[in-house]
């Protein structure tokens, strides 16, 4: 879908690319940070109920000690890589089945559609989840249990994820874009097969960490 947000297709509908995509960069921080901030609030919100009930003085389940946030966050990351690598070659994510809007691009200002398309991929879980990453990063922000801390985490992962769309940039041809679709296909699997490896390299880090 993003791939038709291009300077040859925004130029075909009489719109400014540069509008576009500066709509759909912050619209996607935007809906980052807000799903981030939520979690973070119910992190701190549960957190705090558990301690009252448990009577605790420690670290409650959600506000975990350095150590213990590292432990947890190792075997997030080490379910995530596993998730991310297909076992016995299924998807194993829970997900929506839906995607953006594609009439959007024809009936709405450049903006608009900018702005809609980030913030619901910005969301990461409203539209299909194609990697464990999405729950990482939001599981990070809920164990923060602080609404600005997750709201960080949510907008710094709604920025990465919408950045790629700069690499349209010089997409000013129809072959321009046929050779940009198939190198991003050519390079799919190696990108997917690097996130699961960073994902379990940041795993043995954390238990290194832990140890």
């Amino acid at each position: 879908m993003l791939s038709s947000i291009t300077p040859l297709g925004e130029r075909g509908r009489r719109r400014r690319w540069g509008v576009t995509v500066t709509s759909y960069l912050l619209g996607s921080a935007a809906g980052g940070a807000a799903v981030g901030a939520l979690l973070g609030a119910l992190g701190a919100g549960v957190g705090a109920l558990l301690g009252g009930v448990l009577g605790a003085r420690g670290p409650s389940p959600l506000r975990p000690s350095g150590a213990a946030a590292a432990a947890i966050l190792a075997v997030v990351f080490a379910l995530s890589a596993a998730a991310d690598l297909h076992p016995a070659g299924r998807r194993l994510l829970p997900t929506l089945h839906r995607q953006v809007n594609e009439d959007w691009l024809h009936t709405y200002r450049g903006w608009v559609v900018g702005v809609g398309y980030g913030v619901q991929l910005g969301m990461g879980v409203v539209t299909i989840v194609t990697t464990a990453t999405v729950y990482a990063a939001f599981a990070l922000a809920l164990l923060t249990a602080s609404p600005v801390a997750g709201m960080v985490i949510g907008a710094t992962f709604g920025t990465v994820r919408a950045v790629p769309v700069l690499a349209l940039r010089r997409v000013t041809t129809p072959t321009g874009l046929s050779r940009t679709h198939r190198r991003m296909q050519r390079w799919a699997p190696a990108v997917h097969r690097g996130v699961a490896a960073a994902q379990a390299l940041a795993s043995l880090a954390l238990l290194a960490v832990v140890a």
